[in-house]
């Protein structure tokens, strides 16, 4: 039986992390820590749980079904665990996410230094993207491209940067913004969305399983606990990571009290810290990180619409990488408002999705509980994003000052009732149906 060796499980596990570890994941945590002030710690509770906990979770949820995303949605059926995964794929796919790794990396670290005009964009992206194709076109060399080679640089560039954030603060803490004053804890949570990780992990889980088959492991037992592993792997590198730039942005008051944002937090600090060379070191960190994340969102969604369309997975490839250079033209601006609203209203079905395929063999009926709750949570989590978009003016009052509604989370109570609902049914209406 084919087992892998322990510097392969470890290069699997820099794979994960690196997958993981975007742009977003480096830009949101600073501007948490800037603006949660003394409250850093409790934002950065609440940010861990989805950031990190969600994501680990729903790699170990996906290992245990086999990797694909379908096999985790059986309870909601095949047309709509279809449609949930075609959306989830586009949104962390060529529609939103990977597109984003270009923008965000040209505009941290290439556009200070020419521009932000569409001709440099255009330029940087046309190369960024021919870079993507040629190493998502051999997907059986990924645990080698990326846990061997660029996995290791992004951890150095990060080590670097977490031990500047400790060893060399740029000031004192400053105030907290009014949110993080009223509400730490679910403002980090719900900024813990914005990173996509846990709609990440629903794709990556077929990447990382591919990869161990990849080194001639077969056996379902062993699959699973690689799997896991390499989740846990990625999760205590995400926790490092996000320690650390939480103490970064926490301590850059001094140098950034007017940043909007965790690019213009990292741009002040590293310039303030590493002079001269400080935006070239953010540069190489950024693009490094963007670029793995974006190799593997292109693997996972050619090898789940190859399954899907039945396209040849290097066409798919060669379609997504291109699709995904037109939309990053668009501009970062455009594509966060674009997707803001997408992402606040998957997401609440797919945590439910992952919560509750661990406790299938509690119940009867999972597609009886599962189901309903899943409904409930997407119902709710679309009156989150139509009032993210602006437009609560036009929705009954009742809908737009539900509880909890304030922390983006409106979603949370009704589908914690629908459960308890659901497992009474389960419990004790759906025997005495089927005994009629």
């Amino acid at each position: 039986m084919k087992v892998l060796k322990g510097q392969d499980v470890l290069a699997l596990g820099f794979m994960t992390f690196a997958l993981f570890v975007g742009a977003g994941n480096i830009i949101f945590p600073p501007i948490v820590g800037l603006q949660a002030g003394p409250s850093v710690w409790v934002a950065a509770l609440g940010f861990l749980i989805t950031a990190v906990g969600l994501p680990v979770i729903t790699v170990i949820a996906l290992a245990k079904v086999g990797g694909a995303m379908d096999a985790l949605s059986t309870p909601i059926g095949r047309s709509a665990g279809t449609l949930l995964a075609v959306v989830c794929y586009l949104s962390v796919g060529p529609l939103f996410a990977t597109p984003r790794t270009a923008t965000v990396s040209f505009e941290v670290g290439v556009a200070p230094l020419t521009g932000e005009g569409p001709l440099p964009l255009l330029i940087y992206s046309a190369v960024y993207f021919a870079l993507v194709l040629l190493v998502s076109l051999y997907p059986g060399r990924l645990l080698d491209t990326v846990g061997r080679f660029l996995a290791p640089l992004k951890i150095v560039a990060l080590v670097v940067l977490g031990a500047a954030a400790f060893m060399a603060p740029a000031g004192s803490v400053g105030e907290a913004t009014p949110a993080y004053v009223a509400a730490p804890f679910s403002q980090g949570f719900v900024n813990g969305y914005l990173t996509m990780d846990t709609l990440g992990a629903l794709v990556f889980g077929i990447v990382i399983v591919n990869a161990i088959r990849s080194r001639g492991v077969e056996d379902a037992q062993l699959i699973t606990r690689y799997a896991i592993i390499a989740g846990l792997i990625a999760g205590l590198g995400l926790v490092l990571v996000y320690v650390s730039l939480f103490r970064l942005g926490a301590g850059s008051h001094t140098i950034a009290a007017n940043a909007t944002n965790g690019a213009q937090v990292l741009h002040a600090y590293v310039q303030a810290t590493f002079g001269s060379l400080g935006s070239g070191f953010l540069a190489v960190l950024i693009a490094l990180a963007c670029m793995v994340t974006a190799v593997g969102l292109t693997c996972a969604c050619a090898e789940f619409f190859g399954k899907l369309l039945g396209y040849p997975y290097k066409v798919l490839v060669v379609v997504l990488a291109g699709f995904s250079l037109l939309v990053s033209n668009l501009g970062l601006t455009q594509l966060i408002q674009f997707s803001i609203p997408v992402l606040t209203a998957i997401y609440p079905p797919c945590i439910v999705l992952v919560a509750l395929s661990f406790a299938h063999s509690l119940w009867r009926s999972p597609a009886a509980v599962v189901a309903p709750v899943m409904l409930v949570a997407l119902v709710f989590g679309i009156i989150d994003a139509l009032k993210g978009a602006g437009l609560e003016g036009s929705m009954p009052s009742v809908l737009a000052h539900l509880p909890l509604a304030e922390q983006g989370m409106a979603w949370l109570l009704p589908s914690v009732a629908t459960l308890l609902l659901a497992v009474i049914a389960d419990r004790f209406l759906l025997p005495r149906l089927q005994r009629a």
